[in-house]
Protein backbone atom coordinates (compact mmCIF):
# COMPACT_ATOMS: atom_id res chain seq x y z
CA UNK A 1 0.00 0.00 0.00
CA UNK A 2 2.98 2.40 0.85
CA UNK A 3 4.08 2.53 -2.83
CA UNK A 4 0.31 3.09 -4.33
CA UNK A 5 0.59 5.97 -1.74
CA UNK A 6 3.49 7.08 -2.64
CA UNK A 7 2.66 6.89 -5.99
CA UNK A 8 -0.51 8.31 -5.63
CA UNK A 9 1.31 11.56 -4.19
CA UNK A 10 3.41 11.81 -7.26
CA UNK A 11 0.29 11.47 -9.24
CA UNK A 12 -1.66 14.73 -7.33
CA UNK A 13 2.15 16.71 -7.20
CA UNK A 14 2.31 15.87 -10.80
CA UNK A 15 -1.41 17.39 -11.41
CA UNK A 16 -2.03 20.52 -8.86
CA UNK A 17 0.89 22.91 -7.97
CA UNK A 18 1.62 22.29 -4.39
CA UNK A 19 -0.71 18.75 -4.64
CA UNK A 20 1.33 17.22 -1.92
CA UNK A 21 1.48 20.09 -0.09
CA UNK A 22 -2.60 20.13 0.24
CA UNK A 23 -2.86 16.78 0.70
CA UNK A 24 -1.18 16.97 3.77
CA UNK A 25 -2.75 19.46 5.36
CA UNK A 26 -6.59 17.50 4.11
CA UNK A 27 -5.40 14.46 5.90
CA UNK A 28 -2.96 16.01 8.91
CA UNK A 29 -5.46 14.64 11.31
CA UNK A 30 -5.77 11.12 9.84
CA UNK A 31 -2.47 10.29 7.50
CA UNK A 32 -3.83 6.42 7.50
CA UNK A 33 -6.74 7.84 5.73
CA UNK A 34 -4.24 9.83 2.76
CA UNK A 35 -2.57 6.67 2.56
CA UNK A 36 -5.88 4.57 1.71
CA UNK A 37 -7.51 7.37 -0.05
CA UNK A 38 -5.01 8.82 -2.16
CA UNK A 39 -3.18 5.38 -2.98
CA UNK A 40 -6.47 4.09 -4.11
CA UNK A 41 -7.85 6.95 -6.33
CA UNK A 42 -4.69 8.48 -7.47
CA UNK A 43 -2.12 5.30 -7.21
CA UNK A 44 -4.62 3.18 -8.53
CA UNK A 45 -7.61 4.06 -10.03
CA UNK A 46 -5.73 6.51 -11.93
CA UNK A 47 -3.00 3.88 -13.98
CA UNK A 48 -6.10 1.79 -14.83
CA UNK A 49 -5.70 1.88 -18.67
CA UNK A 50 -9.85 1.34 -19.72
CA UNK A 51 -10.38 5.07 -18.93
CA UNK A 52 -8.00 7.92 -19.59
CA UNK A 53 -7.89 10.83 -16.61
CA UNK A 54 -10.13 13.11 -18.08
CA UNK A 55 -12.94 10.46 -17.93
CA UNK A 56 -11.80 9.62 -14.87
CA UNK A 57 -12.06 13.26 -13.60
CA UNK A 58 -15.39 13.53 -15.22
CA UNK A 59 -16.79 10.29 -13.54
CA UNK A 60 -14.96 11.72 -9.76
CA UNK A 61 -17.09 15.03 -10.08
CA UNK A 62 -20.47 13.21 -11.13
CA UNK A 63 -20.04 10.65 -7.63
CA UNK A 64 -19.24 13.13 -5.82
CA UNK A 65 -22.66 15.24 -6.16
CA UNK A 66 -24.43 12.46 -6.20
CA UNK A 67 -23.12 11.62 -2.88
CA UNK A 68 -23.79 15.01 -1.49
CA UNK A 69 -19.98 15.60 -1.19
CA UNK A 70 -19.10 19.61 -1.40
CA UNK A 71 -16.18 20.87 0.30
CA UNK A 72 -12.89 19.71 -0.09
CA UNK A 73 -13.92 16.63 -2.10
CA UNK A 74 -15.29 18.64 -4.41
CA UNK A 75 -12.47 21.27 -5.20
CA UNK A 76 -9.97 19.00 -5.41
CA UNK A 77 -11.72 16.56 -8.56
CA UNK A 78 -12.16 20.00 -10.20
CA UNK A 79 -8.61 20.93 -9.94
CA UNK A 80 -7.38 17.63 -11.13
CA UNK A 81 -9.97 17.77 -13.47
CA UNK A 82 -8.78 20.87 -14.80
CA UNK A 83 -5.14 19.56 -14.50
CA UNK A 84 -6.65 16.22 -16.78
CA UNK A 85 -7.63 18.48 -19.41
CA UNK A 86 -11.29 18.84 -18.66
CA UNK A 87 -12.44 22.02 -19.84
CA UNK A 88 -14.57 24.51 -17.47
CA UNK A 89 -17.49 24.20 -19.65
CA UNK A 90 -17.63 20.33 -19.09
CA UNK A 91 -17.40 20.46 -15.50
CA UNK A 92 -20.32 23.08 -14.80
CA UNK A 93 -21.92 20.32 -18.03
CA UNK A 94 -21.05 17.45 -15.70
CA UNK A 95 -22.77 19.37 -12.89
CA UNK A 96 -25.96 19.73 -15.14
CA UNK A 97 -26.17 16.21 -15.59
CA UNK A 98 -25.85 15.20 -12.41
CA UNK A 99 -28.44 17.39 -10.85
CA UNK A 100 -31.10 15.45 -13.00
CA UNK A 101 -29.54 12.03 -11.13
CA UNK A 102 -28.97 13.25 -8.04
CA UNK A 103 -30.84 16.03 -7.42
CA UNK A 104 -30.69 20.28 -7.96
CA UNK A 105 -29.71 20.84 -4.38
CA UNK A 106 -26.27 18.74 -4.29
CA UNK A 107 -25.59 19.82 -7.86
CA UNK A 108 -25.99 23.56 -6.44
CA UNK A 109 -24.17 22.84 -2.94
CA UNK A 110 -21.11 22.21 -5.61
CA UNK A 111 -21.35 25.09 -7.95
CA UNK A 112 -19.79 27.33 -4.72
CA UNK A 113 -16.38 25.27 -4.34
CA UNK A 114 -16.37 24.84 -8.13
CA UNK A 115 -16.58 28.54 -9.18
CA UNK A 116 -13.41 29.33 -6.71
CA UNK A 117 -11.32 26.67 -8.06
CA UNK A 118 -12.33 28.29 -11.59
CA UNK A 119 -11.29 31.44 -10.64
CA UNK A 120 -8.27 30.22 -8.65
CA UNK A 121 -7.69 28.43 -12.22
CA UNK A 122 -8.12 31.92 -13.95
CA UNK A 123 -10.93 30.51 -15.54
CA UNK A 124 -13.71 32.87 -16.88
CA UNK A 125 -16.92 32.94 -14.46
CA UNK A 126 -19.22 32.01 -16.42
CA UNK A 127 -17.00 28.88 -19.17
CA UNK A 128 -16.36 29.44 -22.22
CA UNK A 129 -18.12 27.15 -24.68
CA UNK A 130 -16.35 23.55 -24.70
CA UNK A 131 -13.92 22.83 -27.01
CA UNK A 132 -16.97 20.33 -28.96
CA UNK A 133 -19.26 22.91 -28.61
CA UNK A 134 -16.90 25.41 -30.80
CA UNK A 135 -16.00 22.42 -33.50
CA UNK A 136 -19.70 21.42 -33.41
CA UNK A 137 -20.66 24.76 -34.49
CA UNK A 138 -18.22 24.90 -36.81
CA UNK A 139 -19.09 22.20 -38.34
CA UNK A 140 -22.58 23.67 -39.28
CA UNK A 141 -20.94 27.05 -40.69
CA UNK A 142 -17.16 27.41 -41.19
CA UNK A 143 -16.40 27.17 -44.84
CA UNK A 144 -13.27 25.26 -44.28
CA UNK A 145 -15.41 22.29 -43.26
CA UNK A 146 -18.13 22.94 -45.62
CA UNK A 147 -16.88 19.75 -47.69
CA UNK A 148 -17.41 17.54 -45.07
CA UNK A 149 -21.39 18.30 -43.92
CA UNK A 150 -22.60 15.46 -45.66
CA UNK A 151 -20.99 13.23 -43.10
CA UNK A 152 -21.48 12.00 -39.93
CA UNK A 153 -19.46 13.05 -37.12
CA UNK A 154 -18.44 11.92 -34.25
CA UNK A 155 -17.11 15.09 -32.23
CA UNK A 156 -15.20 14.84 -28.41
CA UNK A 157 -13.12 16.95 -26.29
CA UNK A 158 -9.42 16.01 -26.34
CA UNK A 159 -8.47 18.38 -23.52
CA UNK A 160 -9.30 22.23 -22.36
CA UNK A 161 -9.06 23.86 -25.48
CA UNK A 162 -8.84 21.10 -28.52
CA UNK A 163 -11.33 18.34 -30.19
CA UNK A 164 -11.48 16.31 -33.12
CA UNK A 165 -14.47 15.49 -35.32
CA UNK A 166 -13.69 11.76 -36.99
CA UNK A 167 -16.37 11.50 -40.21
CA UNK A 168 -17.45 8.68 -41.12
CA UNK A 169 -16.38 6.82 -44.37
CA UNK A 170 -13.06 7.91 -43.70
CA UNK A 171 -13.68 11.04 -45.05
CA UNK A 172 -11.37 12.86 -42.71
CA UNK A 173 -10.28 14.15 -39.41
CA UNK A 174 -10.67 17.68 -38.24
CA UNK A 175 -8.50 18.94 -35.21
CA UNK A 176 -9.37 22.36 -33.53
CA UNK A 177 -7.73 24.74 -31.17
CA UNK A 178 -10.02 26.57 -29.69
CA UNK A 179 -9.95 30.28 -27.96
CA UNK A 180 -13.33 31.05 -26.20
CA UNK A 181 -16.11 30.82 -28.91
CA UNK A 182 -13.35 30.76 -32.11
CA UNK A 183 -11.40 28.79 -33.69
CA UNK A 184 -7.70 29.36 -33.27
CA UNK A 185 -5.81 26.71 -35.30
CA UNK A 186 -7.68 23.76 -37.47
CA UNK A 187 -6.42 21.02 -39.16
CA UNK A 188 -7.53 18.61 -41.57
CA UNK A 189 -6.18 15.01 -42.43
CA UNK A 190 -8.13 13.35 -45.20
Amino acid sequence: MKDLHQKGRDVVGELIPGGKARLDKIFEVAPGLEELAVGVVYGHLHSRPALDARTREAAAISAIIASGGAGTPIRVHTRTGLSSGLAPAEITEIVTEAAAFSGFPRAVMALEHIKEVFTEAGAPVPPTPAPREVLLQALESDERLAEFSSHPAQVVTTGPDTAIAIFADGAAVAWVRTRGTKIAELKVLR
